[in-house]
């Protein structure tokens, strides 16, 4: 497969047609994005009816209909990001790398700590919380799509092709680790990838992984010392002096939670773990069945981090294995994407979108089934609605956006074919 730096400018047309007739682009996705809607929809509604019922008054479909309202918004967002030509975002693609850097300086410095990390800033207008960091990533896989596409000539080269490539992840990743460790090496890992798909050098990745693996190894070590000092001690727990600090106390706790598995029941984290094996345990292989989970009641962020153990509990092994397939099928269809697109940036942005956001979702699986440490990532299109859900939309329109191009060139050429 050959691709070429420059991207035709095609005007969308059939603006007169009905709404089901202007939805292009690939269809087996727009119906997985349809089902995880749906799935969406009854799990959250399952998951937070008793917490809508303590905080509301006995109302238990608050959180249900705000759910809705973001499923709404979110696929009108999907619907207008594919009816954009996806040259504009390669055209803006710059600017918004350069606006995500100021963005993500603010948010560690000034935005509003959860959990101990600066993640999020509130938007003045609309009030609604952002995770800057959602946006940061949108915009580099717009950016690093872009770059590969332009530096194919010269990509084995370090200095000329690799640099300039690993650069701008290098920034982004380093910006985002001190809130948020876990999304900034999923990010990582999705940009090795397509690197490594955009024919960089191999020898220059495994130096990258090799660097990275450095600081990994020091975190894991601090987690064995701290295990073993703590076994030593009394079991009192210090006092971080600061924000920083307090990150990395986290993360040394979640990593040591995962080597030897936590012994304090009252620690959050194998609190989680914990209470999301027994969600596990309980659905069996087909489940309790919808709205019958016990452990949604005893499950911290069971609408949100810890979703999937709800999903396993109420619809069991066979519930559970269907959503690893759904986003198998989403992985498989936007491949199917990029090996037709004839253009680089095309080609490379959809199959970067498509990867961060099926590792994220194995990632938030794999916690819940304790193969990873926890981590804050949700379950894309599932998780109760918020920036990141909002972000997902946007990100699967703009796949989208790629396929109903790629459909429009094919349809000419069969026009060319068929008057010859």
């Amino acid at each position: 497969m050959s691709y070429t730096g420059g991207i035709e400018n095609q005007i969308p047309k059939g603006w007169h047609h009905h709404l089901a007739h202007r939805t292009k682009g690939d269809k087996v996705i727009w119906a997985l994005v349809v089902l995880l809607a749906l799935v969406s929809m009854l799990v959250v509604y399952s998951a937070t009816g008793s917490l809508a019922y303590k905080n509301y008054k006995g109302n238990t479909e608050v959180y249900l209909f705000k759910q809705v309202a973001f499923i709404v918004l979110g696929i009108g967002i999907v619907y207008f990001a594919h009816r954009v030509n996806y040259v504009i975002y390669s055209k803006v693609a710059q600017l918004l790398f350069l606006l995500s850097i100021p963005l993500l300086i603010y948010t560690l410095f000034f935005g509003l700590s959860m959990n101990e990390g600066s993640r999020w800033i509130r938007l003045p207008i609309i009030g609604l919380n952002m995770q800057t960091s959602e946006l940061a990533k949108l915009a580099l896989f717009m950016y690093l799509a872009r770059l590969i596409g332009k530096k194919q000539d010269v990509i084995k080269d370090f200095r000329k092709g690799y640099l300039p490539l690993i650069a701008p992840v290098g920034i982004i990743c380093l910006l985002i680790a001190p809130a948020n460790l876990s999304t900034a090496l999923l990010l990582g890992a999705s940009c090795m990838l397509l690197l490594f798909i955009g024919r960089a050098s191999t020898k220059h990745l495994l130096l990258t992984v090799g660097a990275v693996c450095i600081p990994i190894l020091f975190l894991v070590i601090a987690a064995m010392i701290s295990h073993r000092s703590s076994d030593d001690a009394t079991g009192i727990k210090k006092e971080s002096s600061s924000k920083l600090t307090a990150r990395v106390d986290t993360w040394i706790s979640r990593v040591q939670h995962f080597i030897y598995g936590g012994k304090d029941a009252d620690d959050e984290d194998s609190y989680q773990i914990n209470q999301a094996k027994i969600a596990i345990a309980k659905g069996g292989l087909m489940g309790v069945g919808p709205g019958n989970s016990t452990q949604r009641n005893f499950l911290p962020q069971a609408y949100n981090d810890f979703i999937y153990p709800i999903i396993v509990e109420e619809y069991g092994l066979i519930g559970g294995t269907f959503i690893v397939f759904i986003y198998l099928v989403f992985l498989f269809r936007s491949i199917k994407i990029f090996r037709r697109c004839p253009y680089a940036f095309g080609a490379f942005l959809a199959l970067g979108l498509s990867f961060t956001l099926v590792i994220q979702a194995i990632a938030n699986m794999a916690v819940s089934v304790n193969l990873f440490p926890v981590t804050g990532v949700t379950l894309p299109l599932v998780s109760m609605g918020g920036s990141s859900f909002l972000f997902t939309c946007l990100s699967i329109g703009i796949i989208l956006s790629v396929a109903r191009n790629v459909e429009q060139l094919e349809g000419k050429k069969e026009e060319m074919i068929n008057a010859q």
